[in-house]
């Protein structure tokens, strides 16, 4: 059994990966200083050493709501595609799409 932080996102606006770095920043501890940008991201989930609150759990898991006609998630939105691919080759974070 694993130790997972769970980020529960559903139901709230994310229609831009600015939306998706506010919706985090608070329970997976970002510092002010966090990039966000996708690069950052992937060093605070899988290389840890980044937020305190993300290290000391095995597995980050952040449940969204997939979009059918728009938001982050929708078909056809790049940034949610790119996020998603990211969250896919991780091995200590993953996205789940309610």
């Amino acid at each position: 059994m694993t130790d997972d932080l769970v980020v529960d996102l559903q139901g709230r606006d994310l229609t831009t990966l600015d939306a998706f770095w506010d919706a985090v920043a608070e329970p997976c501890g970002l510092p002010a200083w966090f990039g966000r940008n996708l690069d950052a991201w992937w060093d605070t989930v899988e290389s840890r050493g980044v937020s305190p609150v993300i290290d000391v759990h095995d597995v980050l898991v952040v449940r969204v709501i997939r979009s059918d006609v728009s938001g982050l998630f929708a078909p056809g939105n790049a940034d949610g595609e790119r996020l998603a691919r990211l969250f896919a080759e991780a091995t200590r974070a993953r996205l789940e799409l309610c």
